[in-house]
């Protein structure tokens, strides 16, 4: 007997029926001019509904925050998302550490690249995904000094130059 409903061959394709684009929230754009990045993960994050509501109203200082890994997770620290407005007693702590959601093997691959000398964990941008999820992109980043800063900012704008010669 053939059981009823739905079959496999129906099913949705990769990404869902209802995938809606990445909307960006906020972004550290001091961190690929002060950190050399060598490589970028993407994790979740545990927040609460004060904290969305003033995410999606685009509100979040990236500044001065950083990613530390600790035993059991990642933990993302000093990132100022602001009080509600509209919030009362269930309101946020504006810099509150924040846990991120990773797969256990990126957690050890972060954790043991981070135990090297001169490497830290530094969030990139804070983004709702195409499921409507909070997500931070973090990246693993070697401090730059400042003469490496200097030759940044040169190529940069020799690259500049190039294309606008164009």
């Amino acid at each position: 007997m053939a059981k009823q409903g739905k079959s496999n061959s129906a099913a949705k394709p990769s990404g869902g029926g209802n995938a809606q684009p990445e909307v960006l929230v906020g972004e550290n754009r001091k961190a690929r001019f002060r950190y050399e990045i060598l490589e970028t993960v993407e994790a979740g994050l545990v927040l609460r509904g004060t904290e969305v509501k003033v995410l999606r109203q685009g509100q979040i200082s990236l500044d001065e925050a950083y990613a530390r890994a600790e035993v059991d997770s990642i933990w993302l620290i000093g990132a100022n998302i602001p009080e509600y407005s509209h919030g009362n007693l269930q309101n946020h702590e504006p810099k509150r550490k924040r846990k991120c959601l990773l797969h256990k093997k990126e957690l050890r691959k972060l954790r043991a690249l981070t135990q090297q000398q001169g490497l830290t964990l530094v969030p990139l941008r804070v983004y709702f995904g195409s499921r409507g999820f909070a997500k931070v992109t973090i990246g693993v980043g070697k401090g730059r000094k400042t003469h490496d800063k200097r030759e940044h900012l040169k190529a940069k704008d020799a690259k500049r130059e190039i294309r606008d010669s164009r």
